[in-house]
């Protein structure tokens, strides 16, 4: 099992928008993620500059961000582009955090 982080950006005043769309999660992207092996994610949001802290656990090959080429995964960045800032192809702008310390 790896841990994966990395960072994402709102958009100014987007918080109460993104928290609402990931309490209502779609059904289809929980699969997806479950089926990839993805577990333990949570997202933290710093308040002062809307950074996106997320965090993982994979024990497949791939964590959240390799699913960009599935139809569910791409109908999701698309509906959340309009408060993330995202690349040209709706994929949320994320950078992969270097793991300095952990403990059990």
């Amino acid at each position: 099992m790896k841990r994966e982080a990395f960072k994402m950006y709102l958009k100014p005043g987007c918080a109460a928008e993104y928290k609402r769309r990931h309490d209502a999660l779609w059904p289809e992207m929980k699969q997806l993620l479950e089926a990839s092996g993805v577990s333990d994610y949570t997202i933290f949001r710093d308040g002062e500059t809307d950074t996106l802290f997320a965090v993982q656990k994979s024990s497949g090959e791939q964590g959240s961000q390799d699913l960009g080429g599935h139809e569910i995964v791409q109908e999701w960045w698309a509906y959340m582009a309009d408060i993330m800032v995202v690349n040209s192809d709706n994929s949320p702008v994320s950078v992969p955090l270097e793991e300095c310390f952990h403990m059990d």
